[in-house]
């Protein structure tokens, strides 16, 4: 790891875009560090064996069919960046036609900051499903393996069981973009809509509103399945990483929060709640009919009462 090439590849940025992406790129490689890849056959195996009986318990849990990507992908964290990259990319491409009172200086500070954002979310993502949005291609599924051994030993916890649970989580964000072929595009709209209106001076609190509320069902219903799927024990894997992230160091906590990290534990919370008592009412399935249509997302307000959810739609 060289923090000073990472500095350099910032200072040295060119183009005239607000961002610079191969010195983001760069910077974010060597400032992090890629961590063990080395697999043995029976990690391999796990990995493998976990995906497919995940996919099987939630095709019963939740009584929903969908596909998973072709292949599943054991990264380091140089991968991760790597895979991401082009996403925020995509994303950002609003911004790049507008103009800055000082474009040097601002292109070395946003190229310094995403080059931080992707370093430190290359060091703490576990998994990742990725629906390939704003792209073209085939959905695809990762594990940042040394991230997963990492914190299995930070925790104290058996790595086979925290990597499965991990699986299971995933997974399930694998079955709601693939029981509602709409949700991809639904969610391209709306942040492009908010880029957007962002690029041209704007805050489009609607785009934003609607944005965190399909994420909020997304989250919650993932956080329903896996839990109803999952085969093992659980519930000490969840306690001691919520307690890791809340002692998390001050530079951490802050990078967490600028992310909006503590906005999705939130989402994960309230979205699990709101999917919890509607399964508890009518059944998982009936959870999923959320997927059926855009229509029937929950409203902001529904989320905190599920009953209304459920005299509209069921």
């Amino acid at each position: 790891m060289s923090l000073f090439r990472a500095a350099r590849a910032v200072a040295d940025t060119d183009g005239e875009g607000p961002v610079d992406w191969t010195a983001v790129s760069t910077a974010a490689h060597a400032a992090t560090d890629a961590g063990d890849l080395t697999l043995s056959e029976a990690e391999r195996d796990g990995y493998a064996d976990d995906v497919a009986d995940a996919r099987d318990g939630i095709r019963e849990a939740a009584a929903i069919d969908f596909d998973l990507p072709h292949s599943v992908q054991i990264q380091n964290r140089h991968h991760w960046i790597d895979a991401n990259i082009g996403t925020f990319e995509r994303l950002l491409d609003p911004l790049e036609e507008k103009a800055s009172l000082a474009p040097s200086l601002a292109r070395a500070a946003n190229t310094g900051s995403m080059a931080v954002t992707l370093g430190f979310l290359a060091n703490n993502v576990l998994g990742q499903y990725d629906p390939l949005l704003l792209g073209e291609g085939d959905h695809e599924l990762y594990f940042v393996h040394p991230n997963i051994e990492k914190v299995a030993e930070s925790l104290d916890v058996d790595r086979d069981r925290f990597r499965r649970w991990i699986a299971f989580h995933e997974v399930s964000h694998a079955a709601e973009f693939g029981a509602a072929p709409w949700l991809g595009p639904h969610l391209e709209d709306k942040m492009e809509e908010a880029v957007s209106e962002l690029a041209d001076g704007h805050l489009d609190r609607d785009a934003l509103r609607e944005l965190t509320v399909t994420m909020t069902a997304v989250e919650g219903y993932a956080e329903l399945v896996m839990d109803r799927a999952f085969d093992r024990e659980y519930e000490d894997l969840r306690e001691k990483l919520d307690a890791r992230r809340q002692n998390a160091g001050p530079v951490s906590s802050i990078i967490r929060k600028l992310l909006g990290f503590d906005m999705k534990r939130k989402q994960y919370e309230r979205g699990k709640d709101f999917f919890d008592a509607v399964a508890d009412a009518r059944g998982v399935a009936a959870a999923g009919v959320v997927w059926e249509d855009p229509e029937y997302l929950p409203t902001d307000e529904e989320l905190d009462d599920p009953e209304l959810w459920l005299s509209r739609v069921a």
